[in-house]
């Protein structure tokens, strides 16, 4: 098949990461895949191994009608049998492309569980499939399209890049940052932004410290914001309590894997999660994990057995569930190996055949 996924997000998250294992998987199966990603991507590069596939059209809004034209003139030239949209903004820009080419079969994949404008229910009418990537995903779905039109594919990793974390060196990591080797390291990675709950990561990391002077909090991700300002919040709030010593910020770690070689427990304290890939790639990793009750990691984790969960925004339930396991080391290599076992249940190449079978079935 011919297949153009289209991504026009400027930044690098989760969804682009799906994104980027998506192409690489379908290429793996044999399929001639196009992506089509906007010019100021910063994260094109990792699309590499599509060669002279990859073409830049800017999407300025979901009423971009220019940009339409475009990618349906794409489309004839390189006879696309199949869009794939990514996110909200590129949706109605698709279909309307999608129209004009008629033959051509319309995917997109929902990575968040925000509503969808009542519009789209219109918009979207000649859209194929919905990849829903959780059934909470879903739910917020079916309030705006059909049923039938549904599918749920959980996403998936490469789990073998995370089992055996052999080939990182946690005191490597250590003495590169000028970390204690006694330090206890709990970590926690995502964008930078109020929903993702770092605040409560911070101010729970002061009821930890009150406890174990040596724990040692990492907060990877970056803030995608022209100001910066939630960053700087952080910052502020951390050398308010005290806690410069005991805390690093990271914009980003390329291969999580050498991140999850030195944590002791990763802490995933976001307010809404649809799926939570973060938690997923730590599971495999075989770390302990705490996490609020999203969406996501009620999907992933089973409180006491694979992970502990706790309320949402709430810092006390945090700092308390961090220190059960920082005081226990036999229950975090238990809890690590349990949710290790179920990560192998997400495997990219589940994933890539479940979405293969999807257009499968509507070309068929």
């Amino acid at each position: 098949m011919r297949i153009l996924q289209v991504n026009s997000a400027k930044t690098f998250g989760g969804g682009e990461r799906h994104f980027v294992d998506l192409c690489q998987g379908l290429v793996e199966k044999g399929h001639e895949v196009f992506a089509l990603i906007n010019p100021q991507s910063n994260w094109g590069d990792r699309l590499h191994f599509l060669n002279d596939r990859i073409f830049k059209i800017s999407i300025k809004n979901s009423l971009d009608f220019p940009a339409s034209l475009k990618i349906a003139s794409l489309c004839k030239a390189e006879k696309i049998e199949i869009i794939h949209a990514h996110i909200a903004k590129d949706f109605f820009p698709v279909s309307l492309a999608c129209r004009m080419l008629r033959d051509t079969k319309f995917f997109l994949t929902r990575h968040v569980l925000f509503p969808m404008r009542s519009v789209y229910r219109l918009a979207l009418s000649n859209l194929d499939k919905a990849i829903a990537v959780s059934e909470a995903v879903a739910m917020e779905l079916r309030t705006i399209l059909p049923r039938e039109k549904i599918v749920i594919v959980p996403n998936g990793i490469r789990v073998e890049n995370w089992l055996g974390l052999n080939r990182y060196s946690r005191e490597d990591f250590l003495k590169l940052h000028g970390i204690s080797k006694e330090a206890q390291i709990i970590s926690t990675l995502g964008e930078l932004k109020e929903l993702k709950g770092q605040r409560e990561f911070v101010l729970a990391a002061q009821m930890v410290v009150n406890e174990f002077p040596n724990a040692f909090f990492i907060v990877v991700g970056q803030d995608n914001t022209p100001t910066k300002s939630f960053r700087r919040e952080l910052k502020r709030l951390v050398n308010v309590l005290g806690l410069e010593k005991n805390f690093l910020f990271l914009d980003w770690v390329e291969d999580t894997a050498e991140l999850f070689t030195c944590t002791d427990v990763f802490v995933s304290p976001s307010r809404s999660e649809s799926f939570g890939l973060a938690i997923l790639e730590a599971m495999a990793s075989g770390v302990a994990i705490v996490a609020t009750r999203t969406h996501g990691a009620m999907n992933l984790l089973t409180d006491g057995i694979s992970g502990k969960l706790v309320p949402i925004r709430e810092a006390l339930e945090l700092a308390s569930a961090i220190k059960s396991l920082l005081a226990n080391e036999e229950l975090r290599k238990t809890l690590g190996k349990n949710a290790q076992e179920k990560a192998k249940q997400f495997s990219i190449d589940r994933m890539i055949d479940q979405i293969e079978e999807v257009y499968r079935s509507s070309m068929a």
